[in-house]
């Protein structure tokens, strides 16, 4: 029986009588949130400031306090009627409402993972012809300019660095110029019509990998895309090394810091480059990382991540200027920070809650981003709950005997067939070593064959000999220390020729790290009251997550035993999720909102995670899946 609604977790209804519509949500979210969450777009051009006066909703039933931007925009009989600006409107009771049509039909783009957004970015471009200043019209350059803005539905603010190019910028251009407003400031001024011209930057600060997508946000098209190693794995393969380098070294923080601005603006001037964009047409970043990479990014002290009880300096969306920080773009061009949910569910997470929908949906869904810690989300629109299981590094090759990141000469996959073995190598050549979805692939085949039993001992070598043919057999050795492994290529075929094996340690090793992501799957499961026949989906997020097998994470025991075509890789959800959130504000609010909706339990500590854990270390039952051997990989 599912149990999605406890006592202490108190939302409000909002009906949307004219579109047939209901939602819940937390006390608090405005209407106009509220709507975008459910698909429902209300007009709007400011960015839902309370300026352009468009969102207008007229309220049926409850009631919801009267701001000064209802008061600028509606008469006092229209307020009584019930009208109210939606991006104003904060529920705190249940409502009945109704929005009127769309004044123009909103453009939108299948997104993310079968996601249908209204593209409109924050970013504006507004082509200006000024009235020239006389003695019969004294007005400032500002007032001038703030004025012909507010005629066209903006209420904004201008930076020093924006005021000093003002003067110049009109009277050299015939009182005519393009002013770039984001958000509720004015961030450029641009000779003559500039419009046609609106860039934006999203990024996903992965501790292996950053991308950067350089997006054209008049057409919501990508303009490049790239990725780079991050600079700071000099310093540590996980957010723990690096969290300590800070700690440890003097100039620690500064020096990550550092990495972390170069490998971003070398991706930002393969970008521009590629697409022949200049950096001052960048006018907007989206950042999506771990909460440590956002401090590390940011220069903020991240110690306090790193030691119980993990409390980083804030968990809020942040907004930055690029000249604060050092990207190497327009000055004032605005970078925004997505929220965490805790220190060790990131932004990342927030951005693949937006690419999935997970949140938003009816039917409960599991997204499982697989890495050094396993992030967990597990939830509907009824009630969504995340985690984050510290799973080690074998994952990513690292404390596997011949592991290594997945680059040139890693075994990808693994296949065992009654003959033999086939190796998929990446980049075609003698395989030199093992990297994650080579190592479930592995372990998964060597289950299924029976070689390695539920407990993840190997069979000894006279049972290996009746179970699978003589080709196989013969890779079940022992090694130097006595113990069994499993060889994947001999020497002659290996490319540093000695072999490439699969030992008992390794196997251990694995059963830890998938022993700790299923203990937190079955932790959140048990919080949400469902069984593995209530999900309706898996959702395998993050560079590994894309590159996992899903039978073989199925079989090892790594998520819940689903139907395969029901387990999804989802690739760089995060990726996708900031660049919804660069293309849209409306799922930017999203996005902000998201820490009010999701619920975040930290498992260090709770003895049902070490129950679970300790349950779930073996490998499941061969019953259920004897009909897939020699099938995995197909």
């Amino acid at each position: 029986m599912t149990n999605l609604s406890p006592a202490d977790t108190r939302k409000v209804t909002i009906n949307f009588a004219s579109h047939h519509k209901i939602t819940r949500v937390p006390p608090g979210m405005t209407i106009f949130n509220a709507a975008n969450w459910i698909g429902l777009p209300i007009d709007s051009t400011c960015g839902a400031r309370g300026t352009c006066g468009k969102c207008k909703v007229r309220l049926l039933s409850g009631e919801v306090p009267v701001t000064a931007a209802d008061r600028k925009t509606f008469s006092t009989p229209e307020l009584a009627d019930g009208w109210r600006l939606s991006c104003r409107a904060e529920v705190s009771q249940d409502l009945v409402c109704e929005v009127p049509r769309l004044l123009s039909n909103p453009k939108a783009a299948l997104m993310g993972f079968n996601r249908h957004i209204v593209l409109d970015p924050n970013v504006h471009k507004v082509f200006l012809r000024l009235t020239p200043a006389s003695l019969a019209d004294q007005r400032s350059d500002g007032q001038r300019l703030q004025e012909a803005l507010q005629e066209a539905g903006f209420e904004v603010s201008a930076s020093l660095p924006v005021l000093r190019q003002l003067p110049k910028v009109l009277r050299r251009n015939n009182w005519d110029l393009t002013a770039v407003v984001v958000g509720d400031e004015l961030v450029a001024l641009e000779p003559d019509d500039s419009t046609d011209r609106s860039f934006g930057l999203a990024f996903d600060i992965g501790t292996t990998t950053v991308v950067g997508m350089l997006m054209n946000l008049s057409s919501g098209a990508p303009a490049a895309v790239r990725s780079v190693l991050n600079g700071q794995a000099i310093y540590g393969a996980d957010v723990i090394s690096r969290i300590s380098h800070t700690m440890l070294t003097e100039d620690g923080l500064a020096r990550l810091q550092a990495a972390i601005l170069g490998s971003l603006n070398e991706l930002i001037e393969q970008l521009l480059t590629e697409a022949a964009v200049l950096p001052g047409e960048v006018y907007e970043v989206v950042v999506a990382g771990n909460a440590t990479m956002h401090h590390l990014f940011l220069g903020l002290d991240p110690e306090a991540i790193g030691v119980t009880p993990f409390v980083p300096v804030t968990a809020a969306p942040l907004r930055v200027h690029a000249g604060e920080v050092g990207l190497q773009i327009l000055p004032t061009a605005r970078i925004h920070l997505l929220p965490h949910l805790g220190a060790y569910v990131g932004a990342d997470l927030v951005a693949g809650l937006l690419a999935t929908g997970l949140a938003q949906k009816e039917g409960v869904r599991l997204l499982v981003d697989v890495g050094t810690n396993g992030e967990i989300i597990l939830g509907s629109a009824a009630r969504t709950v995340a985690t984050a299981a510290p799973a080690g590094p074998a994952f990513e090759g690292a404390s596997i005997k011949d592991g290594m990141r997945a680059s040139e000469g890693a075994i990808e996959a693994v296949t065992l067939t009654p003959e033999g073995l086939e190796l998929q190598v990446i980049g075609d050549g003698p395989p030199v070593g093992l990297c994650g979805s080579g190592l479930l692939d592995a372990v998964a085949q060597l289950r299924l064959s029976g070689l390695l039993l539920a407990s993840g001992r190997f069979v000894k070598p006279e049972q290996a000999a009746r179970l699978v043919g003589p080709a196989l057999a013969s890779r079940l050795i022992s090694d130097e220390s006595g113990s069994r492994a499993f060889v994947l290529a001999w020497p002659e075929e290996s490319g540093h020729g000695r072999p490439v094996v699969l030992t008992q340690r390794d196997i251990r090793e694995l059963q830890f790290a998938k022993g700790s992501i299923a203990g937190g799957i079955a932790v959140v499961m048990a919080e949400l009251g469902v069984s593995e026949a209530d999900l309706v989906e898996i959702y395998l997020a993050g560079s590994f997550g894309n590159y996992i097998n899903p039978q073989s994470a199925r079989v090892i025991g790594l998520v819940p035993p689903l139907p395969v075509e029901r387990i999804k890789a989802v690739g760089n959800a995060a990726g996708e999720g900031a660049k919804m959130a660069l293309l849209s504000f409306r799922e930017r609010q999203i996005a902000w909102s998201l820490p009010q909706i999701v619920e975040y339990h930290e498992l260090s500590g709770r003895a049902d995670f070490n129950e679970s854990f300790v349950s779930v270390l073996q490998f499941p039952d061969l019953e259920a899946l004897s009909s897939e051997w020699f099938n995995l990989g197909e």
